[in-house]
This record gives structure tokens, C-alpha cells and sequence, in this order.
């Protein structure tokens, strides 16, 4: 195969052309890459500013549920639940005071039965009792957990 090899003069000719070509040809810029968005103040601005307006919308719903009427009032209350208790799995007593008395209340599934009414009196500070024997209420738990813990780090007798 034969080679071919380009003069000198017409290589400056067809460069010539080439630039001539760019220069009166209209040229297409090359897309400059996107700057990369910093998470800086105007970010935590935003998100802060969207931050306090749901929880002034809150506040506004609050507001309206009380202003509306939508929430009892919690303080004069004309019946207040003294104290309740599980006898089943869907049956309780409770005990609820109205005026000067109160009254005992067997609830039940789709009813409720007065047991008892008396003179509403103070409540007593002892420990109610518990299901279990020897156990009552939280102060059972911490009590066991003590004295195991105490077992566990006393020094065993050697044989």
C-alpha cells in the first residue's frame, strides 16, 4: 500500500480553512457544570421557619378546641373518678365522687350497676394490696430487686 502524504502548503490550506470555518460558523457553548448547592444558612432557615410554623399551628388548634368548646375544663368538675379497679377482663369497680358522696360503680360491658353509696370520705395512704400475697404495688418490684442484688454480692462460704 502506498502512502500518502500531504504537501506542506496544503496542510496550511486546509488549517486555514478550519479556522476560518470555526470563525464564521456559529458555535455552540459548552454547558457550564452546575454549581452544587451548599446546605448552609438559607437551608436551616427554611427548615426552621417551617419547624415554627407547625407548631404555631398546634398552638392555634389548641386554642380553638378550647376557645370553641371542643375540651372539658378540667377544674370544676362536677364528677371526678376516685379510684378504679379490674375485677375481670372487661369488668371494673369504681369509685366516683359527686358532691359529698360517692359511689360505688360496677362497669361492665355495655352497662353500669351502682354497688354502693356513702359519705365521700379522705383516702387512706396505705399501700393497696395486690393480687399477688406479700406483693404491693411498685415499691414490691424495687424491694425483690434489692435484696437479689444483695444475694448476688455477698461473699459465699467456702467448703
Amino acid at each position: 500500500m502506498k502512502r500518502w502524504r500531504l504537501h506542506p502548503l496544503a496542510a496550511g490550506l486546509v488549517s486555514s480553512l478550519c479556522a476560518a470555518a470555526h470563525a464564521v460558523l456559529p458555535t455552540v457553548p459548552t454547558p457550564a457544570a452546575e454549581p452544587v448547592r451548599s446546605f448552609g444558612a438559607a437551608g436551616l432557615l427554611q427548615a426552621g421557619f417551617g419547624l415554627a410554623v407547625v407548631v404555631a399551628l398546634i398552638f392555634l388548634c389548641a386554642w380553638a378546641a378550647r376557645r370553641f368548646g371542643l375540651q372539658t375544663p378540667g377544674s370544676g368538675r362536677l364528677l371526678k373518678v376516685v379510684s378504679s379497679a379490674m375485677v375481670g377482663q372487661r369488668e371494673r369497680v369504681v369509685v366516683v365522687e359527686i358532691g359529698d358522696s360517692w359511689l360505688v360503680l360496677g362497669v361492665a360491658a355495655g352497662q353500669v350497676r351502682a354497688l354502693h353509696t356513702m359519705p365521700a370520705g379522705k383516702l387512706s395512704e396505705a399501700p393497696a394490696s395486690s393480687a399477688l400475697p406479700g406483693m404491693t404495688g411498685a415499691g414490691a418490684f424495687s424491694q425483690k430487686l434489692l435484696e437479689s442484688l444483695g444475694k448476688l454480692n455477698k461473699p459465699r462460704k467456702q467448703d
